[in-house]
């Protein structure tokens, strides 16, 4: 389904891009839906359907289903679906813009036809994809031609031959013209060079940016060129060891994680990514089998990094040099995942300085360290514990200082507990001196504020999408199972485009499912449901799934009435006399509604 933003933004006159909605229209009649999805996942005919096992959980039993009629996927494992675009977003982890030009390149659509900005920058872009995976190529060619630069990947590094190629690993000639020559004879003008970060100005005029180094390809998320890094090769203590490409149109160094076009099948696989800081760290990584690693591109973590991974996983492990400026990045990073809301732990190495220096020693021994990661918080724990005498009166201050500080930047008020609790017996402290330490300090007083402000969003709960997509599938197709939905409160629904369902269904209780009026909005959501309903519920009699639909009902309330509880229960631990009793009249008002929907519950 086409996000519901990007639509409203479009409707209102101020798409988040500024491209005719009929694009989208005509990428889908090129193409067919089981043919993209089939680029993922071994699809089989199932009548009228296909079926293929869900890319998004390790099960053995197909629930993937692709309907071509209709356009539409639906994963029952998961409860996603919709179409060919949420599907490329899903498994590109693209927003919608990235998948339909993605798409459009499959489909041989022209974007430039529907763009209603004159000054849009596309066909730039074109030429430099392009020009960088010219040279991507030629550099390639360079490294198989220059005895020295292979045999520093080879033996130096003990890459090997399918290693070189899959990562397209190159060399750039040290005379500084090859590149600019061959490009011009490709027909790119200098400006376009300059503007893919190929070529520079110097003293005698344009010249190739890179000069005899290791060149190692930056791509994007789809495994399009988008700039180098280069490698020094001679022991010029002059020069910079790595040299990256500029910012440019293509690339944004806070933005790129190296070799994800490459991990993130692994990463979706493995449920984790690993992040580590060298490129050619990542390369060693992938070549000993652990390939859900990627790196941060020569750059400090950054918040754009980290979204981009979560489109994959919310269990990021870090490995950092076990330096001091390796502590200084973990602690700016707790901050970063609060805002992704991301798990952020640590894996330590005790025996190399970085990755690719362990995995030449003994490989088991990074592999032990990937499966063995320790929370942000107890890394740092135990990093300040090795370097303060915790014993004295100043070691206990200097530690509760900078302990306390990481606990008060911590989203969730159980595991701040947590940690005051365990900070206490570390340092043989009541928990209560600790907790007023914290609570004196203007910061914590803020972080609470905000905490109960993002509270009140409600979480993506997969239980309950499953649940309320059942529900809807069977009373969209049986209006006289509809009488169910009359007391369910809004609230209960997580999807939007569920609560749209669910208030038409109400409105229109004869609605025969034959038509779209009314239902535009939502018409890839209504089609999921249709798909749904004839895959497990089309030959079932009326009087089981009146029972399905009281079941679902019920499981749903309760779900819903556990998650709001806990919110309750939150609120109550701060709140003042004025507004508890309010609070605990919510919870009772909860327990009658549970109490309304116990006869069927399972």
């Amino acid at each position: 389904m086409i996000p519901e933003i990007v639509l409203k933004l479009y409707r209102a006159g101020q798409s988040l891009y500024p491209i005719s909605m009929d694009a989208a229209s005509e990428i889908r009649e090129r193409l067919a839906i089981e043919d993209i999805v089939s680029e993922y996942v071994q699809l089989k005919r199932s009548g009228r359907n296909f079926k293929g096992l869900s890319p998004f959980s390790n099960e053995k039993s197909p629930s993937l289903m692709v309907s071509p009629e209709k356009q539409i996927w639906h994963d029952f494992s998961s409860g996603k679906g919709g179409n060919v675009f949420s599907f490329v977003m899903e498994m590109e982890g693209l927003d919608f813009k990235g998948a339909l030009e993605l798409l459009a390149r499959k489909a041989g659509v022209d974007l430039g036809q529907y763009r209603t900005n004159s000054n849009d920058n596309s066909k730039l872009k074109e030429r430099l994809y392009k020009a960088l995976e010219l040279a991507a190529h030629f550099y390639q060619r360079q490294l198989t031609q220059n005895t020295d630069a292979l045999n520093y990947v080879r033996k130096n590094r003990a890459f090997s031959k399918e290693t070189i190629i899959e990562f397209r690993l190159g060399y750039s000639p040290s005379s500084g013209q090859e590149l600019f020559k061959y490009l011009v004879e490709k027909g790119f003008t200098a400006d376009e060079m300059k503007r893919a970060g190929l070529v520079t100005e110097r003293r005698n005029g344009l010249g190739d940016m890179f000069r005899g180094r290791l060149m190692v390809p930056l791509s994007d998320a789809q495994g399009m060129v988008v700039g180098f890094t280069a490698r020094q090769l001679d022991a010029d203590p002059n020069a910079p060891k790595y040299i990256n490409t500029p910012a440019t149109l293509l690339y944004d160094k806070g933005r790129q994680a190296y070799g994800l076009h490459l991990a993130k099948e692994a990463i979706r696989k493995e449920g984790f990514v690993v992040v580590v800081e060298g490129n050619l760290d990542v390369i060693a990584s992938h070549q000993v089998g652990v390939k859900n690693v990627v790196a941060t591109a020569g750059t400090a973590m950054t918040v754009q990094h980290l979204k981009a991974l979560k489109r994959f996983t919310g269990d990021i492990r870090l490995c950092f040099d076990q330096d001091s400026a390796g502590q200084k990045a973990a602690e700016r990073a707790i901050d970063l995942a609060n805002q992704v809301d991301v798990t952020l732990q640590m894996i330590t190495i005790t025996e190399g300085k970085d990755p690719d220096e362990l995995i030449k020693k003994d490989m088991e021994l990074w592999l032990k360290a990937v499966q063995n990661p320790q929370y942000v918080i107890d890394w740092l724990m135990a990093r300040y514990e090795a370097q303060l005498d915790i014993t004295s009166a100043v070691g206990k201050r200097t530690y509760t200082d900078v302990v306390l500080k990481l606990v008060k930047r911590l989203k969730d008020s159980v595991e701040q507990d947590h940690y005051v609790t365990l900070l206490a017996k570390k340092i043989e402290v009541s928990a209560a001196s600790l907790r007023t330490k914290m609570q004196g300090s203007e910061e914590a007083q803020t972080r609470l504020k905000k905490r109960k402000t993002d509270d009140t969003e409600q979480p993506h709960d997969k239980d309950r999408i499953i649940l309320e997509q059942h529900l809807l599938s069977i009373a969209l197709r049986h209006p006289a199972l509809r009488p169910i939905l009359v007391g369910l409160p809004a609230e209960v629904f997580i999807q939007p485009d569920a609560l749209i369902m669910h208030q038409f269904l109400l409105k229109h209780p004869e609605y025969d499912g034959n038509s779209s009026e009314g239902l535009q909005k939502v018409q890839d959501y209504v089609k999921m449901l249709v798909l749904l309903s004839e895959e497990l519920y089309q030959n079932t009699e009326v009087d089981e799934l009146r029972y399905q639909t009281e079941t679902l009902a019920s499981r749903l309330v309760a779900e819903y009435v556990k998650y709001k509880k806990h919110l309750i229960i939150r609120e109550i631990d701060v709140a003042d006399e004025k507004t508890t009793p309010k609070l605990l009249q919510q919870a009772k008002e909860l327990d009658e509604l549970a109490k309304a929907y116990q006869l069927t519950q399972q």
